[in-house]
């Protein structure tokens, strides 16, 4: 038995079953689906052609994604660890600052399961960002694979034989597959440019730990704390894909829409998906009804005194009035 007793528990037969039967099942799919996008060749990149000496493809190759400026090493560490640090600490003074009418009971499931509220808050946070992470993955991945953008390094890693293709004017389309003679691999990242992946991920996390900490954190003395944390977090998604196009690793347009892919599936899951991060409102206890046998108490009628106004002494012949009036 909990801490005051059976008025303190919210009992859910169904909340381990839906966890282990359908969103774990949903989540190993999520991560398996952008596990052979993004280490395997399950599904094979769009070849695109290209016209001889295209201007908008011929930057020079930046080297290895290791020696960017904002490495995906760097760019995964800080989309994992800030928003999981940023929601573990907020749910701690949640909990510790409410008061413990206004908290969330304890849910028995099975009567065999106590989750507390805490816990319950942090999973269920931590779960759908993981979730939004892979999911923003998965679409930049097959953006990317469907489309086969050239980078704009990418003549630079193809390395096309321009006399053995016949190229004569700049105006001239390549089609031909075997047109590069550069390192298959290089060639293959040079294809994957639209959208930039690293500035989807980097606006997810940004726009979600954003709306996170504007939601929950509602305590006196955060009004310049909020809006410093959520620009400071923002100009870090922005300088990401600024470094991307700087780098010449990306367009603009693939940044552009890495931005829009990754905003809108962490505004789609605050709203829609987890409420906004509102906890869940106790329901408004029902009117006490009076039983049959217990009479209505009936209020007893007052007579008040009528008062004559001065200005109608003065307005002509006055009729005669009643003296008392009636309230009912």
């Amino acid at each position: 038995m909990m801490p005051g007793g059976l008025s303190g528990l919210k009992t859910s037969t169904h909340i381990v079953p839906c966890f282990l039967f359908v969103e774990l099942v949903i989540m190993a799919g999520t991560v398996l689906l952008a596990y052979y996008f993004e280490y395997t060749d399950t599904f094979p990149v769009h070849i695109q052609g290209f016209f001889c000496f295209d201007k908008a493809f011929s930057k020079p190759y930046p080297g290895p994604e290791d020696n960017s400026k904002a490495p995906p090493v760097l760019v995964y560490s800080l989309v994992t660890a800030i928003p999981t640090v940023t929601i573990l600490m907020g749910e701690l003074i949640w909990f510790f600052t409410k008061s413990p009418a206004t908290q969330e009971k304890t849910i028995v499931s099975a009567d065999c399961c106590y989750f507390n509220p805490l816990l319950r808050r942090i999973v269920r946070f931590l779960g759908v960002y993981s979730f939004g992470l892979f999911t923003t993955t998965i679409f930049a991945n097959a953006g990317q694979v469907v489309t086969g953008n050239p980078a704009p390094h990418f003549l630079s890693a193809c390395r096309p034989n321009y006399t053995a293709l016949g190229c004569h004017s700049p105006m001239q389309y390549i089609t031909e597959r075997r047109a590069c003679t550069g390192n298959p691999y290089i060639i293959a990242s040079a294809r994957k440019s639209f959208p930039s992946k690293d500035a989807a991920l980097s606006l997810y996390s940004a726009v979600y730990t954003v709306m996170y900490v504007t939601l929950v954190f509602r305590m006196r003395g955060t009004r310049l704390i909020k809006p410093t944390l959520c620009l400071a977090l923002l100009s870090l998604a922005l300088m990401v894909g600024v470094v991307r196009v700087s780098e010449y690793r990306s367009h603009w347009s693939d940044v552009l829409a890495g931005y829009l892919t990754g905003g809108s599936i962490a505004a789609f899951l605050v709203t829609c998906v987890i409420n906004n991060f509102q906890q869940t409102q106790p329901a408004v206890p029902p009117l006490q009804l009076l039983p049959p046998s217990q009479p209505a108490l009936s209020v007893p009628v007052v007579a008040l005194p009528c008062m004559e106004s001065p200005l109608e002494k003065l307005s002509g012949p006055q009729t005669p009035r009643i003296p008392y009036t009636e309230v009912t």
